[in-house]
């Protein structure tokens, strides 16, 4: 199938590596025209260059911190005159913080992660909405994570951002369907995915990448970890017009996981 997401205009934060790569790439090859952001301007460049080689003209990077409102004003409005408006929202940018129990939490840590994960969010909503009702059918994609449906011991920060954006998702989408928006809002909730943030479970397992892929695939029903396209693919859909009567919906990429 090509062009699911022809014309459709997309910003996508946190896109140098990772999800937001493996969304960028398909969306392309579908047809869009995409605007790539991320802390670290060089590889999100680089990555641009990469694939404007076979999508010349359709592909933008802008540096972002998200936790950052007047970079959310620059870049949403950068975004718009490269592309000619916004269609799509992909709220991608994540972190999971330090693995810790409660007592040995940090405020500093709590506050970044909220920061990062949700916080980031609201301001994307909240400066990319005025665009997306121009441009609309609409769409707006969070990513939460399956620790956002089912909590785990030393992840507290990180279960409740996710938890929130969840949350925040459905009333992102209410306000918009019940305003007559057309603008979309669901969330996709993956379980682990060969991206950095496996790094620390790896660095848990001494470094065994293997080892550390056994422990995690335990409670998997499937018995592998993610890849980026399985991500991917399932935002393609909610971006194109195929999911034009979904919203407020949460999409569980867990192999099953949940279904236990």
């Amino acid at each position: 199938m090509t062009d699911r997401v022809k014309d459709k205009t997309i910003l996508i934060t946190g896109a140098a590596g990772g999800l937001g790569q493996a969304m960028a790439l398909r969306l392309l090859e579908e047809g869009a025209s995409v605007a790539l952001t991320d802390l670290d301007l060089g590889t999100v460049e680089a990555l641009r260059d990469r694939l404007a080689a076979d999508h010349p003209g359709r592909v933008f990077a802008f540096a972002q911190d998200v936790t950052r409102e007047d970079d959310w004003v620059r870049v949403v409005a950068d975004a718009v005159a490269a592309m000619g408006g916004l269609s799509v929202l992909i709220n991608n940018a994540g972190i999971g913080g330090e693995l810790r129990y409660a007592e040995a939490d940090s405020l500093e840590n709590w506050r970044k992660v909220q920061a990062v994960n949700i916080e980031s969010i609201m301001l994307g909503c909240k400066h990319a909405m005025p665009h997306l009702r121009a441009s609309a059918p609409a769409s707006i994609i969070n990513l939460s994570s399956v620790a956002g449906l089912a909590a785990a011991p030393g992840m507290g920060a990180y279960n409740a951002t996710k938890a929130a954006v969840w949350m925040y998702t459905k009333t992102i989408a209410l306000e918009a369907a019940k305003q007559d928006w057309n603008v979309r809002c669901n969330s996709v909730h993956p379980v682990f995915i060969k991206t950095p943030i496996l790094d620390p479970f790896i660095a848990m397992a001494g470094g065994d990448e293997a080892k550390a892929h056994e422990r995690l695939t335990r409670g998997i029903p499937m018995k592998r970890i993610g890849e980026p396209d399985d991500v991917a693919w399932c935002v393609v859909y909610l971006a194109s017009d195929e999911s034009k009567f979904v919203t407020g919906s949460e999409f569980k990429i867990d192999g099953g996981m949940l279904a236990q």
